[in-house]
């Protein structure tokens, strides 16, 4: 997968963008809703009985969600699938589950120089 740089002085948008991302995924709900969106698509009663909540629940996440532009539609019939809109989401998720661990854990950063720090104390 490519990485991308961080940028020093983000554009306006892309600033905006991210904190929009941020608080859209500031809900524990919608969190869950994106790690099982992020293994495949879903329809809305597949997303209720995963979660074991109510369907005007979860739909009034997933609508969040959608006006974030991080998870997408298509209609089939008159079902619904959504799915994540981008592999990108995933990856924050993996990241921010990651560091959640480390944390919790009490692991050292992935970094060679913390890793260096970690030894030397």
């Amino acid at each position: 997968m490519r990485h991308h740089d961080l940028p020093e002085r983000p554009h306006p948008d892309d600033l905006s963008r991210v904190v929009g991302v941020f608080k859209a995924l500031s809900d524990a709900t919608r969190v869950r809703l994106v790690l099982l969106l992020s293994r495949h698509e879903h329809g809305v009663g597949e997303l209720v009985a995963a979660l074991g909540l109510p369907q005007s629940t979860v739909s009034r996440h997933l609508a969040i969600l959608r006006t974030a532009d991080l998870v997408s539609a298509q209609r089939q019939g008159t079902a619904v699938r959504y799915r994540l809109s981008d592999t990108h989401l995933g990856e924050l998720l993996r990241q921010a589950f990651s560091h959640a661990e480390h944390r919790r854990l009490g692991l050292a950063d992935h970094r060679p120089q913390a890793k260096a720090n970690a030894r030397g104390r």
